[in-house]
């Protein structure tokens, strides 16, 4: 179908195997699952209904071109998907963004095409957009422009979940409960079937979480396999189980994520105590002596954010990653290991630009504020992964970049793996192990040119060696090779 311009808006409905990105992001973060209902508005060829549907999520959808008989079904989770971009008139845009979010109970979910796409569109200057040789349209939106536009037209707080998508919540208690999911994960209690594996779960939530648990957050038949217990009795019985050392140490973690859990709340608007999820409110309760002093101490961290000298210090003080002169550099599997403010640094950057689902590294600059994600999909297998894509954000503007280096002849790849890792990470003693004979062969001599593919070829050839997996051995005649370190493990 043509819209009032002339676009042919059917054309931008592409085909698809699976979920697009914007619905697998929403089953990912629970905002879509069996049980609850899902709508797509403005659905195309309705491949995405398909898949939930597979899925046995109850989902349905309506399309001006492919489905104009469908009806609008008010339902828990509403897609919005690629929709506002091929639409010209941006009346019309705010329009539908209101319609879809009539539809929404519960969330409503928008996704669009960002600004770092340009290159792949081609087309001529039109109004605010592009239209393309094909005759359709497309408006690329700006990270924050995307957010910010939502939040206007839909008039609540917002949350970007992933590159270019949206999440719009009805219920600000529902918003608040996703980003504490995302800052302290929900508990994951261990199987219980009788009284003595009930109490075990409980033991080892009071050691995961610092605090023992209340009966409300247990799942419903552990709570019922406890139910003939006192509440004291089960207290002492946890207590004469639990380790001492690991409560104290899980008490000292839990504060440091409710600390950020609560600044992440501030930078996207702070809401009552009553409003947070109950576990974030027996946290503060165990950790804190009120919710005042909680928010102020949250307060102060935010401000440290602000204070280069501070983000620096906290840089040179973290014991795991790679501090280089502009930034750190860490693994995901570290990434929680780094100093509060500066997962609050990366906390704030993925609410307001998203954060990618596919990363390796996050890249945290101390010059300027600047966080970017680092794909590198062989970084376990590969000695030196190379790179897939890079997403970074500005945050003073939320402007942000995509590279990628998929279809690139000479693509950047990683050095002394194991300095992105934390120490007691199983892989770093053979990580170390082939960088320090990389250092004995002379490979590390022009750190300029090692940087890319092509580079390091050429060094491994010039300096007669090879890698087999995770070991470098000597270069021979004939295509061979022997190993110059017989001694490490493959």
């Amino acid at each position: 179908m043509a819209g009032p311009w002339g676009s042919d808006r059917r054309l931008t409905a592409i085909g698809r195997a699976g979920l697009s990105a914007p619905a697998r992001q929403a089953v990912i973060d629970g905002q879509i699952q069996p049980g609850l209902r899902a709508f797509d508005y403005g659905c195309g060829r309705g491949d995405d209904v398909r898949s939930l549907r597979h899925m046995q999520v109850d989902a349905e959808g309506w399309d001006p071109y492919y489905f104009p008989d469908g009806a609008l079904v008010p339902s828990d989770a509403v897609l919005l998907t690629y929709v506002l971009n091929v639409i010209e008139d941006p009346e019309e845009r705010r329009a539908t963004l209101l319609r879809a979010w009539e539809l929404a109970r519960s969330v409503l979910v928008v996704s669009a095409r960002l600004t770092w796409e340009r290159n792949k569109v081609r087309g001529e200057g039109y109004a605010d957009g592009v239209l393309t040789s094909r005759q359709t349209f497309q408006h690329l939106f700006g990270t924050g422009e995307l957010r910010d536009f939502v939040q206007e037209v839909t008039g609540v707080r917002c949350v970007s979940a992933a590159p270019g998508v949206v999440y719009a919540f009805r219920a600000d208690m529902t918003r608040i409960a996703f980003l504490a999911r995302r800052v302290v994960p929900d508990a994951e209690w261990l199987e219980s079937d009788d009284t003595t594996s009930a109490i075990a779960a409980v033991v080892a939530f009071t050691e995961h979480r610092g605090r023992l648990p209340r009966t409300e957050e247990m799942p419903e038949h552990l709570a019922e396999l406890l139910g003939h217990l006192r509440a004291p009795d089960l207290q002492r019985l946890v207590r004469r189980s639990a380790a001492p050392e690991k409560i104290a140490a899980s008490a000292n973690r839990t504060t440091l994520n409710t600390l950020l859990f609560l600044a992440v709340e501030l930078f996207n608007g702070r809401s009552p105590f009553g409003s947070l999820p109950l576990s974030v409110q027996l946290d503060i309760r165990a950790c804190f002596s009120s919710y005042k002093e909680a928010c102020k101490r949250a307060d102060r961290l935010l401000l440290k954010l602000r204070d280069d000298a501070y983000v620096r210090g906290a840089m040179r003080a973290s014991k795991v990653g790679k501090l280089t002169p502009t930034a750190l550099y860490v693994h995901r599997r570290a990434a929680e290991q780094i100093p509060t403010v500066l997962r609050l640094y990366e906390h704030c950057a993925a609410i307001a630009a998203g954060r990618p689902a596919d990363w390796t590294l996050v890249k945290l600059c101390h010059q300027g504020r600047a966080v970017s994600w680092l794909d590198y999909p062989q970084f376990d297998v590969d000695p030196h992964p190379k790179l897939s894509a890079s997403y970074s954000v500005e945050m003073k503007g939320l402007d942000t970049t995509h590279t990628s280096y998929v279809d690139s002849a000479n693509r950047p790849l990683l050095h002394r793996k194991h300095e992105f890792l934390a120490p007691d990470d199983p892989d770093v003693a053979k990580y170390r192990r082939l960088t320090e004979s990389e250092v004995r062969a002379g490979l590390y001599e022009q750190p300029p040119l090692i940087g890319t593919e092509k580079g390091w070829e050429a060094e491994l050839v010039r300096c007669g060696r090879e890698l087999r997996g995770h070991r470098l051995v000597r270069r021979v005649a004939g295509n061979e090779a022997s190993p110059e370190y017989p001694t490490l493990s493959p």
